[in-house]
């Protein structure tokens, strides 16, 4: 089964608008876990508009089933991986003003670079390094060629293409999963996936180890309560 990690961004987001500490990320992100998530996500920001580098280290505790840290590996990021060691350090290429992440890494280009990085985040103990990448065969060679464990594949344009035409929608991350198999890479996936794309995303994409979801799940719990909304992602990957 693959796995649902939920990224409570959203929920700092929300916190934050109006200040103190309501809702409260960690309950959150222990309530997620109860309910059924087998991980959970942040992306803290440098301008710390949703998660903040003190939330990171107050959910390092209680998050028993996976912590993934995503971001632009900058010094804070560091500071943050070496204070937490997650079990999976993700590498996004976020320029600083980006309302949310929109590509993935060129990994040909900056390969040293990557190499580098992916040695640095395992020697502040990072449990493994996924690299956020664009459904490019290019890019996944790249990927297991720096040693990275595992990609994320970025699936905005999958869900922007889906309701036109699924299958041609899907196609370059089929094969792009199918070859990162072959490269001894695991797979992960996240961007805009939802109720309506992510069963079929699952369906058609082999080896999909987790899918990491954040502003379309937080929307659902809106409507169908956070509990409910969990269980039904989870039905989508079962």
């Amino acid at each position: 089964m693959t796995k649902l990690s939920v990224n409570i961004n959203k929920v700092a987001t929300l916190r934050n608008a109006r200040g103190g500490n309501n809702p409260n990320v960690v309950r959150v992100a222990q309530d997620c876990q109860h309910f059924g998530a087998q991980g959970i996500t942040v992306h803290p920001r440098p301008d710390e508009r949703h998660i903040r580098g003190q939330d990171v280290l107050a959910l390092a505790p209680v998050v028993y089933t996976e912590f993934n840290i995503e971001g632009n590996p900058d010094e804070r990021y560091f500071e943050l991986v070496k204070a937490v060691k997650p079990a999976q350090a993700t590498l996004v290429p976020d320029a600083a003003d980006v309302l949310t992440s929109n590509s993935g890494w060129d990994t040909v280009t900056h390969a040293a670079y990557l190499r580098q990085l992916i040695q640095d985040l395992k020697a502040a103990g990072a449990g493994r390094v996924s690299i956020f990448v664009d459904p490019v065969p290019e890019m996944i060679q790249g990927a297991a060629e720096v040693g990275a464990d595992r990609i994320e594949l970025y699936t905005g344009p999958y869900a922007e293409q889906f309701h036109t035409d699924p299958k041609a929608a899907v196609a370059p991350y089929t094969a792009c999963a199918l070859l990162a198999y072959q490269l001894g890479l695991g797979v992960n996936a996240g961007h805009d996936l939802d109720l309506h794309n992510l069963k079929f995303f699952k369906q058609e994409v082999p080896h999909l180890l987790e899918v990491s979801i954040g502003h379309a799940l937080i929307c659902d719990a809106l409507y169908y309560g956070l509990a409910n909304t969990i269980q039904m992602y989870l039905r989508q990957l079962s």
